[in-house]
């Protein structure tokens, strides 16, 4: 840089910005043009919009069609958008835009597979012990007040509504075994956990089986050879979604 530029540069006038008057400093700052113009252009802005609407709605043809017409209704004066024909979990559209056919497939098999493991470990013993015993005891005239079922049966008070596994009294003395109480409380703490994971497959198969059947019925609608069905039920997170297909006669 020349040194004419830099003496211009060093003697040149700072402009400092006007400020508010004493008189005016209860209505704030003092607005700024590069405010203004800010004000300005929104200001004009939003008129225009308005008056673009203005036009449209007096342009507009009372009996032109658009698709939101048939995407959206009217009740007691509210508007309501329609909802999605396919009613699906976020996890079953994930899978459906991230995976194809046969890693679905894949998967619900191998759901099955276990809840068929998971259903040979139980025997069904709650279902069993739920239905109501017919025994009949025979006493004699007066020893039914004081009749205990679990000293003549010689087993614990806690194991008398079971049909199986209940062990004699003399068979538990036998063995060194804790308390029990202990034990069927925690056989029966093991036993709901697997039911409770028993559950959790079945129904993490049934929404596996749904998004392979949804994916399977999309690929056979993409048939350019096949005339478009009728849609009879729409698609939900248990369901799919069910078409009624046009008889075509086999050559």
């Amino acid at each position: 840089m020349s040194s004419w530029k830099k003496a211009a540069k060093a003697n040149q006038k700072t402009h400092k910005e006007r400020h508010q008057p004493e008189a005016r400093k209860h209505l704030g700052l003092l607005e700024k043009k590069k405010d203004y113009k800010k004000r300005a252009d929104d200001y004009h802005e939003k008129g225009a919009t308005l008056k673009l609407l203005r036009k449209r709605t007096l342009d507009k043809n009372p009996d032109e069609f658009y698709h939101h017409m048939i995407n959206s209704r009217v009740k007691n004066g509210e508007h309501h958008e329609l909802e999605k024909e396919d009613k699906l979990t976020p996890q079953q559209l994930k899978l459906m835009q991230t995976q194809d056919l046969k890693y679905v497939n894949m998967k619900r098999t191998v759901e099955t597979r276990r809840i068929q493991r998971l259903q040979s470990q139980l025997h069904m013993t709650d279902v069993a012990d739920s239905t109501p015993n017919t025994h009949t005891f025979f006493v004699d005239k007066g020893e039914e007040k004081n009749f205990d079922i679990a000293k003549r049966l010689d087993t614990h008070p806690a194991l008398i509504n079971r049909k199986c596994n209940r062990p004699r009294l003399s068979d538990i003395n036998k063995l060194s075994l804790p308390e029990v109480e202990q034990v069927i409380h925690s056989t029966k703490k093991i036993k709901q956990k697997t039911y409770n994971e028993l559950s959790k497959r079945i129904e993490r198969e049934k929404q596996l089986t749904v998004v392979q059947q949804t994916i399977e019925l999309k690929r056979h609608l993409q048939n350019t050879k096949v005339l478009k069905p009728k849609k009879i039920h729409a698609g939900t997170a248990d369901t799919p979604p069910v078409f009624k297909f046009q008889f075509m006669r086999k050559k």
